[in-house]
Protein backbone atom coordinates (compact mmCIF):
# COMPACT_ATOMS: atom_id res chain seq x y z
CA UNK A 1 0.00 0.00 0.00
CA UNK A 2 1.52 3.30 -1.06
CA UNK A 3 1.69 6.16 1.42
CA UNK A 4 1.87 9.76 0.18
CA UNK A 5 3.47 8.77 -3.12
CA UNK A 6 2.78 7.45 -6.54
CA UNK A 7 0.78 4.27 -6.82
CA UNK A 8 1.72 2.19 -9.84
CA UNK A 9 -0.56 -0.78 -10.11
CA UNK A 10 -1.78 -3.39 -12.59
CA UNK A 11 -5.17 -5.03 -12.09
CA UNK A 12 -6.53 -8.34 -13.41
CA UNK A 13 -10.00 -9.88 -13.53
CA UNK A 14 -10.07 -13.47 -12.28
CA UNK A 15 -12.67 -16.17 -13.00
CA UNK A 16 -12.40 -17.51 -9.44
CA UNK A 17 -10.40 -17.24 -6.25
CA UNK A 18 -7.06 -19.02 -6.86
CA UNK A 19 -6.32 -21.98 -4.60
CA UNK A 20 -3.05 -20.25 -3.55
CA UNK A 21 -5.12 -17.69 -1.64
CA UNK A 22 -6.30 -20.32 0.85
CA UNK A 23 -3.16 -20.22 3.02
CA UNK A 24 -2.30 -16.55 2.49
CA UNK A 25 -2.58 -13.75 5.06
CA UNK A 26 -6.04 -12.21 4.83
CA UNK A 27 -7.83 -9.04 5.92
CA UNK A 28 -11.41 -7.86 5.48
CA UNK A 29 -12.08 -4.36 4.21
CA UNK A 30 -15.08 -2.10 4.30
CA UNK A 31 -14.44 0.94 2.18
CA UNK A 32 -16.60 3.81 1.13
CA UNK A 33 -16.18 6.91 -0.99
CA UNK A 34 -17.16 10.39 0.10
CA UNK A 35 -19.32 12.45 -2.26
CA UNK A 36 -17.36 14.13 -5.04
CA UNK A 37 -16.26 13.60 -8.63
CA UNK A 38 -12.94 15.46 -8.97
CA UNK A 39 -11.49 14.54 -5.57
CA UNK A 40 -11.82 10.85 -4.73
CA UNK A 41 -11.58 10.36 -0.99
CA UNK A 42 -11.93 6.88 0.43
CA UNK A 43 -12.29 5.73 4.01
CA UNK A 44 -11.46 2.16 4.92
CA UNK A 45 -11.83 -0.16 7.89
CA UNK A 46 -9.33 -3.04 7.78
CA UNK A 47 -10.02 -6.01 10.04
CA UNK A 48 -7.12 -8.43 10.53
CA UNK A 49 -6.17 -11.10 13.05
CA UNK A 50 -4.33 -8.45 15.09
CA UNK A 51 -7.20 -5.96 15.25
CA UNK A 52 -8.95 -3.18 13.34
CA UNK A 53 -7.33 -0.15 11.72
CA UNK A 54 -8.84 2.83 9.89
CA UNK A 55 -7.53 4.82 6.92
CA UNK A 56 -8.46 7.77 4.77
CA UNK A 57 -7.05 8.02 1.26
CA UNK A 58 -7.14 10.51 -1.59
CA UNK A 59 -6.25 9.27 -5.08
CA UNK A 60 -5.61 11.50 -8.06
CA UNK A 61 -5.50 10.26 -11.64
CA UNK A 62 -6.58 7.13 -13.52
CA UNK A 63 -4.90 4.12 -15.06
CA UNK A 64 -1.69 2.38 -14.13
CA UNK A 65 -0.02 5.34 -12.34
CA UNK A 66 -1.73 7.69 -9.88
CA UNK A 67 -0.96 9.82 -6.88
CA UNK A 68 -2.11 8.34 -3.59
CA UNK A 69 -2.14 10.11 -0.23
CA UNK A 70 -3.06 7.90 2.69
CA UNK A 71 -3.04 8.27 6.44
CA UNK A 72 -4.24 6.18 9.34
CA UNK A 73 -7.17 7.68 11.18
CA UNK A 74 -9.37 6.91 14.17
CA UNK A 75 -12.45 4.79 14.68
CA UNK A 76 -14.29 7.97 15.68
CA UNK A 77 -13.47 9.66 12.36
CA UNK A 78 -14.46 6.52 10.44
CA UNK A 79 -17.81 6.07 12.18
CA UNK A 80 -18.60 9.78 11.89
CA UNK A 81 -17.92 9.93 8.14
CA UNK A 82 -19.10 6.42 7.16
CA UNK A 83 -22.80 7.43 6.78
CA UNK A 84 -21.74 9.89 4.03
CA UNK A 85 -20.56 6.93 1.92
CA UNK A 86 -24.01 5.28 1.73
CA UNK A 87 -24.51 3.97 -1.82
CA UNK A 88 -20.74 4.18 -2.55
CA UNK A 89 -19.25 1.19 -0.73
CA UNK A 90 -17.49 -2.11 -1.31
CA UNK A 91 -16.84 -4.99 1.08
CA UNK A 92 -14.02 -7.37 0.26
CA UNK A 93 -11.59 -9.91 1.60
CA UNK A 94 -7.94 -9.38 0.58
CA UNK A 95 -5.42 -12.19 0.39
CA UNK A 96 -1.73 -11.31 -0.02
CA UNK A 97 0.13 -13.99 -1.96
CA UNK A 98 3.91 -13.65 -2.46
CA UNK A 99 5.35 -14.71 -5.82
CA UNK A 100 8.66 -13.89 -7.50
CA UNK A 101 9.65 -11.30 -4.89
CA UNK A 102 6.34 -9.44 -5.35
CA UNK A 103 3.08 -9.48 -3.39
CA UNK A 104 -0.11 -10.19 -5.32
CA UNK A 105 -3.23 -8.78 -3.64
CA UNK A 106 -6.24 -10.92 -4.44
CA UNK A 107 -9.54 -9.18 -3.67
CA UNK A 108 -12.60 -11.38 -3.23
CA UNK A 109 -15.59 -9.06 -3.13
CA UNK A 110 -18.13 -10.11 -0.52
CA UNK A 111 -20.93 -7.85 -1.75
CA UNK A 112 -20.96 -9.21 -5.33
CA UNK A 113 -19.46 -12.04 -7.39
CA UNK A 114 -16.08 -10.60 -8.36
CA UNK A 115 -12.41 -11.48 -7.84
CA UNK A 116 -9.59 -9.11 -8.82
CA UNK A 117 -5.81 -9.40 -8.53
CA UNK A 118 -3.60 -6.33 -8.10
CA UNK A 119 0.15 -5.94 -8.25
CA UNK A 120 1.97 -2.77 -7.17
CA UNK A 121 5.01 -1.94 -9.27
CA UNK A 122 8.03 0.30 -8.99
CA UNK A 123 7.75 1.61 -12.58
CA UNK A 124 4.86 1.91 -15.02
CA UNK A 125 6.86 0.10 -17.72
CA UNK A 126 7.91 -2.73 -15.42
CA UNK A 127 7.34 -6.19 -16.91
CA UNK A 128 4.86 -8.36 -15.02
CA UNK A 129 5.34 -12.10 -14.83
CA UNK A 130 2.04 -13.74 -13.99
CA UNK A 131 2.64 -16.87 -11.88
CA UNK A 132 1.15 -20.15 -13.11
CA UNK A 133 -1.21 -20.43 -10.14
CA UNK A 134 -2.70 -17.04 -11.06
CA UNK A 135 -2.71 -17.64 -14.81
CA UNK A 136 -5.04 -20.62 -14.25
CA UNK A 137 -7.74 -18.25 -12.87
CA UNK A 138 -6.97 -15.24 -15.09
CA UNK A 139 -9.66 -13.79 -17.35
CA UNK A 140 -7.92 -10.57 -18.53
CA UNK A 141 -6.07 -7.43 -17.50
CA UNK A 142 -8.44 -4.60 -16.53
CA UNK A 143 -5.98 -1.91 -15.41
CA UNK A 144 -7.25 0.62 -17.96
CA UNK A 145 -10.93 -0.37 -17.72
CA UNK A 146 -12.65 2.34 -15.71
CA UNK A 147 -15.46 0.01 -14.55
CA UNK A 148 -13.02 -2.04 -12.46
CA UNK A 149 -11.72 0.77 -10.25
CA UNK A 150 -12.94 0.45 -6.67
CA UNK A 151 -14.52 3.90 -6.99
CA UNK A 152 -16.66 2.75 -9.94
CA UNK A 153 -17.46 -0.58 -8.26
CA UNK A 154 -18.73 1.33 -5.23
CA UNK A 155 -21.46 3.07 -7.24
Amino acid sequence: MATNEREIERKYLLRALPAEAAGAPVVEMDQGYLPGERILERIRRVTAADGVRYYRTVKVGVGIERLEFEEETTELFFTTVWPLTRGRRVHKRRYVVPAGGMAWEIDEFLDRTLVLAELELERADQAVEIPGWLRAALDREVTEEKGFSNFELAR
